[in-house]
C-alpha cells in the first residue's frame, strides 16, 4: 500500500520545521528537536553508528535522536510506512521495499516511494561468517551445512542467497536454521546451532564469534572469479567488489570480498525536501564528530557516497545540497532518472495488478512477484529475482 504524504498533516508540519527547538542555532541548519531512526538490532553496524550519530547532533545541535532496534526488515520499515519515524538506517531491505518484493510484495506493502538521503560505504564489507572449527573455507564449501536463516528478514536472505550464487549453489543446497533476527543468527552459530550466518565483517556481534570456543573465519569471494561474479550480481545488482580491511581475522592486506552501502539513510514522503536537506547537511557537516564513534562510522563521508549505483532514489532534499557542493553530477541525474523511471513502472504495474489479484495472500505474492518478473525483464532491466517464490 502506497501511503499519500497528505495522510498524516502534523508529520508533516512537524517535518517542514514549524516546530524548532529554539537551541537549534547551529550554521544554517534547521532540524527538529527531535528525530526518531529505525536501525537493526542493538549492538548491530548500524544501530552502533546511529547512536554515534545522535551523540554528535546533540552536542552541536542539541537534537535528541531517539533510535528505534528492528529485528527484521518489516520491523524496520512500518514506522516510517507508519510515519512513526522520519528515517531508517537500512540495509538492503529499503531497495526491496521500493521494489515491492518479497515481503513488501505483500497487500499491504507494495512497491514503497522510499528515497535515500545518505550512505556509509566502509572498509567493513558483507560476507558470511562461519565458525572456524566447522572446516568450512570457501563459499562452495556451505553445501549441506546449517546456514542462519533471518525470519521476515529478505534482505539477509536474499543477500546470503547471492553469495551461494557465487558458487553455483541456491538455499535448497543448504540445511536453513531459522531464527527470529540478526543476533539471534550471530547466537546460533555460537551456540552450535548454525554453522553459518551473514553480515557486515566490522559487525560488533562478530567479535563475540571470534571470542567463542568455535572461533570465526570469514569466507572470501575472488575477484577474478568471472562467472561467480555473474551470478552474485544477477542476485544483488547493488553489489560492488571490495576489499575488506576490517573486522576480526582480516589480514593487513584485506580479503577480497563483496559489498554493498550499509547502512543507508532512507526516509518517506512524510519528511519535507527541507528537513531531508538539512539532515544531510548535517551528516556531513558534524562528520569529524562521529566518524570515530563506531566501527565503520568513517563510511559516511561524502567522499565515500556513490551517486551511480544501486536501485533506490536519492531525496530531492539530499540532492540539493549535493548539487550546492558540486557533488551531483550528469552521471549521478542519469542514474537518478533511470532510478525513478524504474520506479514508476513498478508503481504503475501494481496499481493495475491489484485491481484483479487474488484474495489469498500467499498466491497475491506469487502473482504479483511473477508479473514483476516478467514485467522488468520484458524490459531487459535487472529483476533481482530468479522465482517468484514467497521469502518468509
Amino acid at each position: 500500500m502506497i501511503r499519500s504524504p497528505g495522510r498524516c498533516l502534523a508529520g508533516a508540519l512537524f517535518g517542514a520545521g514549524l516546530s524548532l527547538s529554539p537551541a537549534l542555532a547551529a550554521p544554517d541548519i534547521a532540524l527538529p528537536q527531535t528525530l526518531v531512526w529505525t536501525a537493526y538490532d542493538i549492538g548491530s553496524t548500524g544501530y552502533s553508528q546511529a547512536v554515534g550519530i545522535g551523540s554528535a547532533l546533540k552536542n552541536n545541535l542539541g537534537i535528541n535522536l531517539r533510535v528505534l532496534p528492528g529485528k527484521n526488515d518489516v520491523s524496520r520499515l512500518v514506522p516510517l510506512r507508519e510515519d512513526r519515524a522520519g528515517y531508517s538506517a537500512t540495509g538492503s531491505e529499503s531497495s526491496y521495499a521500493s521494489e515491492g518484493m518479497y515481503l513488501f510484495g505483500s497487500r499491504e506493502w507494495g512497491p514503497q516511494p522510499i528515497t535515500q538521503l545518505i550512505m556509509s560505504v566502509s572498509d567493513g564489507t558483507s560476507a558470511m561468517v562461519t565458525a572456524r572449527d566447522a572446516g568450512i573455507k570457501t563459499v562452495a564449501d556451505l553445501k549441506g551445512r546449517r546456514v542462519a536463516w533471518v525470519k521476515s528478514a529478505a534482505s539477509l536472505q536474499n543477500s546470503i542467497r547471492g553469495h551461494l550464487a557465487f558458487a553455483g549453489l541456491t538455499w535448497d543446497d543448504v540445511i536453513k536454521v531459522e531464527v527470529p533476527g540478526y543476533a539471534a543468527s550471530v547466537q546460533a552459530v555460537i551456540d552450535g546451532q548454525a554453522d553459518a550466518a551473514y553480515g557486515t565483517t566490522n559487525s560488533a556481534p562478530f567479535l563475540k564469534i571470534e571470542a567463542s570456543p568455535r572461533g570465526l573465519r570469514f569466507l572470501p569471494l575472488p575477484h577474478d572469479d568471472e562467472a561467480g561474479w555473474k551470478r552474485l550480481l544477477d542476485v544483488l545488482p547493488f553489489f560492488f567488489p571490495a576489499i575488506a580491511k576490517e573486522g576480526p581475522t582480516i589480514p593487513p592486506e584485506g580479503m577480497q570480498m563483496a559489498s554493498a552501502a550499509y547502512p543507508v539513510l532512507a526516509t518517506m514522503p512524510f519528511t519535507s525536501a527541507d528537513q531531508n536537506y538539512n539532515l544531510t547537511k548535517a551528516m556531513v557537516t558534524f562528520y569529524d564528530a562521529y566518524k570515530d564513534s563506531a566501527p565503520g562510522a568513517y563510511g559516511w563521508s561524502i567522499d565515500r557516497q556513490r551517486f551511480t549505483e544501486g536501485l533506490l532514489p536519492f531525496n530531492e532534499g539530499a540532492i540539493r545540497f549535493y548539487k550546492e557542493v558540486d557533488r551531483w553530477t550528469p552521471e549521478a541525474q542519469a542514474k537518478q532518472d533511470e532510478n525513478l523511471a524504474r520506479r514508476k513502472l513498478l508503481q504503475e504495474t501494481w496499481a493495475d495488478f491489484i485491481k484483479t489479484a487474488p484474495e489469498d495472500a500467499v498466491e497475491f505474492q506469487r502473482a504479483w512477484m511473477k508479473l514483476r518478473y516478467e514485467t522488468l525483464r520484458s524490459r531487459g532491466l535487472p529483476a533481482i529475482q530468479d522465482s517468484w517464490d514467497v521469502i518468509s
